[in-house]
């Protein structure tokens, strides 16, 4: 199953002054986890998690590792990546997120991502028009930005303990817009730190997938996924 977190897609915003951070939107999947043992159906789960979702299912495992079967990550964002931590970094992500607020506001952020959803089914296409291109969502997407480079540094000073379960990562083998040749070398080597800190880790490279690898390489993503539930 798939789920919006809150203020994206059809999930209500949280309050003003409820937190955005990384540990509050763990512990918002851990409530979801909480309310499908209680009603169907149930655990153990396998979470996967794509680009900041990467952490955030680290975070939610370790909650409770009992309950959970293994994790992919998906092109992750990982804390090892020394990148994320430079002013550049952050520089990027405030410029992107005023182009992003700006084209909201303007109507015109649909356009930006014709690429994404001309790839995606016609159902879920027109899902990500109608939900995924407004100002609120940019809204949320700020909130959670807030102080990205501290919630990652905080999984440095504490890292999140997964009691040894199966954790496949997946890297993109493609340069996308934003990851140049050097960024996405520095990424997947940190793709494969993370997979050797399990004793059951997997690190794959998929070749034609960028990014964005739910779209471009969907097929060997699912067989990634369907690999660890049968293990």
């Amino acid at each position: 199953m798939v789920y919006d977190r809150s203020g994206l897609g059809r999930s209500p915003a949280a309050p003003a002054g409820v937190s955005r951070r990384l540990h509050a939107l763990a512990e918002d999947l851990g409530d979801l986890l909480d309310h499908l043992d209680r009603v169907g159906p149930g655990g153990p789960f396998l979470l996967v998690g794509h680009s900041g979702g990467g952490p955030l299912v680290r975070l939610a495992a370790a909650a409770r590792p009992a309950r959970v079967a293994g994790l992919v990550l998906v092109d992750p964002t990982d804390e090892s990546c020394d990148l994320l931590f430079q002013p550049a970094m952050r520089r990027a992500e405030r410029i992107g997120q005023l182009v992003t607020v700006a084209l909201a506001r303007l109507g015109l952020l649909g356009r930006a991502y014709r690429s994404l959803t001309a790839t995606l089914p016609p159902d879920a296409a027109a899902d990500m028009r109608a939900e995924g291109c407004t100002v609120a969502m940019t809204r949320t997407r700020g909130r959670e930005l807030e102080d990205a480079a501290g919630d990652l540094r905080a999984l440095l000073e504490n890292p999140p303990g997964l009691a040894g379960l199966p954790v496949t990562v997946v890297s993109a083998g493609r340069v996308s817009p934003g990851m140049p040749k050097s960024v996405r070398e520095r990424a997947t080597a940190s793709h494969a730190y993370r997979a050797r800190q399990s004793p059951h880790g997997r690190h794959v490279v998929l070749p034609a997938a960028d990014h964005m690898v739910l779209t471009t390489s969907a097929a060997e993503l699912a067989e990634e996924i369907r690999r660890l539930t049968v293990v």
